[in-house]
């Protein structure tokens, strides 16, 4: 809806999507305006609705029948300046709102950059000086993931009947490759580059053959890269079979596997998130299977790495990731007991962030029922006749007390 100026001829266009509404010289453009902008008006219209679903319109029947209550020109115009005034007022609590929510996710991704380079949880090291480096942590997660393997790689030789007589078997383990060494950057005391192979078994899934009616509608849920825009993994719209398991190059992975979207359409590609179920992918996710100690913190840093992870991508006009380029990530790896400061410490920044604008969106909703307060009082004689009574009272903007990270200003106010 719009209040179209005076043109110099007296003429103008539209298309057939309008209605157009010529007032009589007792009632002024603006007046009424504002009445079919009112939410009770639009929600009749609404109602009035003729025509087939997508193709709906309001009839203009409807608003040469619509009775509107008239005031006399001189009040009429009393009222749209009140009105005015009092949306103009709106309209700046909800600017300073909106750039509340803007400060909000700017101190969000401060916050998160400084878990992960160390400076959220400096007072921390200072007070616990004597933890395990992250250099023998990395050492005992590669040692141990050896291990693991070469209990596995035995027990599948045992059960073929193939037990070695010699250690050369254990030659056929690939050990994972470092993060590269170009340009690193200076890490704080006791932490050190790994990367997410070293800390990772990353693997994928695959997509059954859709003309194979066996492979689909078993009871295994079966996930895709779209699950990767929500934090956690609860629950899947898919589900395959144990025949599509045994047939192709699905994995069942067990809840607390990190995903990685290689691809995917809009922000997808490169976001991460977290099963809580079990459950196989398509070959659009990347698995990551991370030790316990280590899953929370590797899980804020690809988190926080959103943006970076999306520009390695690969390709043309479509890029996208694959396992090398997940694999290679670099990880700024802190000591274990440090990692769950640092865990402990954002968790509690980022629920006080997420208060915040909780707040911050229920005094937009709250502007809008203003809004639509106003309107209502304007056309039922009730905003001039106590003017007092119907000022918009302040909309409040949330007041937090947080730590803020180091060299970020946090502010409420424009």
């Amino acid at each position: 809806m719009a209040v179209v100026p005076a043109v110099e001829n007296g003429y103008g266009f539209g298309s057939t999507e309008f209605h157009v509404l010529r007032p009589g010289t007792e009632v002024t453009s603006a007046y009424l305006y504002y009445f079919v902008s009112s939410q009770q008006i639009r929600a009749d219209a609404e109602r009035h609705m003729t025509g087939a679903v997508g193709q709906r319109r309001v009839p203009a029947q409807y608003f040469k029948d619509c009775r509107i209550p008239l005031a006399p020109l001189g009040q009429q115009q009393r009222i749209v300046a009140e009105v005015e005034k009092q949306f103009s007022r709106l309209d700046e609590a909800v600017a300073n709102l909106q750039r509340v929510k803007v400060n909000l996710e700017r101190y969000k991704a401060a916050v998160l950059k400084a878990a992960v380079e160390g400076k959220l949880t400096q007072d921390w090291r200072k007070a616990h000086p004597d933890v395990e480096p992250a250099s023998e942590l990395l050492d005992r997660i590669l040692a141990e993931r050896r291990a693991k393997w070469e209990e596995a790689e035995l027990a599948k030789m045992n059960a073929k009947g193939k037990a070695p007589t010699n250690e050369t078997w254990k030659s056929r383990y690939k050990t994972p490759k470092g993060p590269k060494a170009e340009a690193p950057s200076e890490l704080p005391p006791g932490w050190t580059w790994s990367s997410v192979d070293q800390l990772a078994e990353v693997g994928t899934g695959a997509t059954p053959k859709r003309s194979e009616a066996r492979y689909f509608g078993g009871e295994i849920p079966w996930v895709t890269s779209g699950a990767a825009n929500r934090p956690f993994v609860d629950s899947a719209s898919e589900f395959v079979t144990d025949a599509a398991l045994a047939e192709t190059n699905l994995t069942v992975y067990p809840a607390g596997t990190l995903l990685i979207a290689m691809y995917g359409e809009g922000r997808t590609r490169g976001k991460c998130t977290e099963l809580r179920i079990a459950a196989a992918t398509n070959q659009a996710l990347a698995a990551l299977l991370v030790d316990d100690e280590v899953q929370p913190y590797l899980k804020l840093f690809l988190g926080m790495q959103y943006e970076e992870t999306r520009k390695a991508s690969a390709g043309g006009v479509q890029p996208n990731l694959n396992l090398s380029l997940i694999r290679a990530i670099r990880v700024p790896l802190p000591s274990a007991q440090e990692q769950a400061a640092i865990v402990s410490e954002l968790g509690r920044q980022l629920s006080l962030i997420e208060s915040a604008d909780a707040q911050v969106n229920l005094n937009l909703d709250r502007a809008q029922r203003l809004r639509q307060s106003i309107l209502a009082a304007a056309f039922s004689g009730r905003l001039l006749d106590d003017t007092s009574a119907q000022e918009v009272p302040p909309v409040e903007q949330p007041q937090i007390d947080m730590v803020a990270a180091p060299a970020t200003e946090y502010r409420t106010s424009p």
